[in-house]
Order: C-alpha cells, then sequence, then structure tokens
C-alpha cells in the first residue's frame, strides 16, 4: 500500500494526469443525461478468477474527483478474488462515478492483470532460493502503479530508475571500451554504497565482469550449458542473476541453475489485463 507521502506525491498527479487526458472539457455524455448532482451507487464486479491490485488507486480516482465520494472495499490488494466476486460498493454524485470510472477500472484492470501473471509465474520458482525481478520494461508514466503490482504478486523489484542502481549494459561497456573499463568507472564515480551489475553475453565476457570485481552478473540471453559453465566459473565471487525472454512458459527450464536472481520484462509488458467492471449503477 503507497504510504501518504507517495499517494499525495507521486501517485496523485499521475492519476490527475490520467482524468485530463479523458476529460478534456466535460464529461458530454454524463452530463447529457445527469445535468444536476444525484446521489447514487455501483458495484465492483470482478469477472475473472485472479490476484486483485490497485484498489487504493482505484478509489484515489474518485475522491480525487469529488472528496466526499465513499468507496467501501471487500477486499484488499493481494487477495485472490473468483469470476462474480462483489469486491467493492462505490458512493458518491452519479456524474463523479460515471466520468471516473474508466480511469479507474483501467488502473484497476492493468495493475491486477500485471499481479496475476506474475504470481502464476512466481509459483514457478516456489522451493528455490532464485528470487522473480521485473525490468525498466514499464509503461511511460505508469511505473510506479506497474512495478507495485509486481510486488503484489509476488515478484520483486529490480532498480526502480536510472538514478537507483548501477546496471551496465552492452552499449555502457561500448561507450567505456570494455568491461573492465566500464567497472572501473562506475567504482569512481557512483556512490560506493551502490552494487555495479554487469550483462554478459559469452563466458569471455563472464571471466572479464569477474576479474574487474563486478557485484552482480546478467547472463543475459545465454544458452543453458554455457550458463552452467558460467555460473560454476563465477563460483559465488559475485551474485548471478539471469536474464532474457524469461516468460511463463519457460521459467521453470531456469530452476535448476541455483541462480540469484531472474528477471522478466513480460511482467510488466506482456500480462494481459483482467476483466473487472463497474456495474448496476443507481440513483439511491
Amino acid at each position: 500500500m503507497y504510504d501518504q507521502v507517495t499517494m499525495k506525491l507521486n501517485v496523485e498527479p499521475l492519476i490527475l494526469s490520467a482524468l485530463r487526458e479523458d476529460i478534456t472539457s466535460d464529461d458530454v455524455s454524463t452530463n447529457s443525461v445527469m445535468p444536476h448532482p444525484q446521489a447514487g451507487e455501483v458495484d465492483l464486479i470482478c469477472k475473472q478468477d485472479g490476484i486483485i491490485c490497485g484498489l487504493q488507486v482505484f478509489s484515489a480516482t474518485f475522491t480525487l474527483l469529488d472528496p466526499s465520494t465513499k468507496v467501501e472495499l471487500y477486499v484488499q490488494d493481494g487477495d485472490a478474488v473468483k469470476a462474480g466476486q462483489l469486491m467493492a460498493k462505490v458512493y458518491g454524485d452519479i456524474r463523479v462515478l460515471l466520468s471516473g470510472e474508466r480511469t479507474a477500472l483501467n488502473y484497476l484492470q492493468r495493475m491486477s492483470g500485471i499481479a496475476t501473471y506474475t504470481h502464476s509465474v512466481a509459483a514457478l520458482l516456489e522451493g528455490t532460493k532464485t528470487k522473480l525481478l521485473d525490468t525498466r520494461k514499464t509503461s511511460p508514466n505508469n511505473r510506479i502503479f506497474e512495478k507495485y503490482a509486481v510486488r503484489i504478486g509476488g515478484g520483486n523489484n529490480h532498480r526502480y530508475n536510472l538514478s537507483d542502481g548501477v546496471l551496465l549494459k552492452d552499449n555502457h561497456i561500448g561507450a567505456a571500451g570494455s568491461i573492465t573499463k566500464a567497472i572501473a568507472m562506475a567504482k569512481d564515480y557512483a556512490p560506493f554504497v551502490r552494487k555495479i551489475e554487469v550483462e554478459v553475453e559469452t563466458l569471455d565476457m563472464v571471466k572479464e565482469a569477474v576479474e574487474a570485481g563486478a557485484d552482480i552478473i546478467m547472463l543475459d540471453n545465454m544458452s543453458h550449458e554455457v550458463m552452467k559453465e558460467a555460473i560454476e566459473f563465477i563460483n559465488g565471487r559475485a551474485q548471478v542473476e539471469v536474464s532474457g525472454n524469461v516468460t511463463k512458459e519457460n521459467i521453470a527450464k531456469l530452476t535448476d541453475l541455483g541462480v540469484d536472481f531472474i528477471s522478466s520484462g513480460a511482467l510488466t509488458h506482456s500480462a494481459p489485463i483482467m476483466d473487472i467492471s463497474l456495474k448496476n449503477l443507481h440513483a439511491v
């Protein structure tokens, strides 16, 4: 759950921006059929099984439009929900309920979809020491929502943004001239509390990264056999992350490696939305 400071500084401005995108002058449809204030209520219904996530954002969408709106929740983030389940009721001015509906559902459906997909992938790593990580492959301006959903689904967050940690990828190495030079420059520039991670694609690169003192070595798009050789060479001298087109369909094939982390961009860029609706709107 977002704390009050995070909500005010980082979450609410993004929700307001989304509402402004959807209402550039007025809500023509709503104002046509509801020209005057009218108290009403509507049901939040789950239409498929999954892990619910984003209820705080869903609620804030309506209260930002009208602080007097009330949201009565019957579930909480992280709960497993079933098709047909009544998850909440929203009470307020019918005009607010209609105008905020799509934006509120867009957040809730997207976040719940990510949490549900992440939960299914994380289940495949149960019983291993390997942690499931997300990536920065998130929708622009939605990272705070999508990475939160990964955590609710049972995954872990990789670095949040470019200021959060050092990850030297192929183009950074190309810019520096070599892995050794890139690591040396990162150690000289970055605060000492930052770990240095290096992305490698060959055994020679693995050896150079270990000798240069990388803290974490990411094995990117390697064959299973080469990854085993790389892990044997690293031999605990650095933490190991496996990455590269990891999905629910193939992650189980990686569990025998015993690595520290497996990262998957699919958690955020390929998770389908969860089907959720607001139904039974009526005046009270």
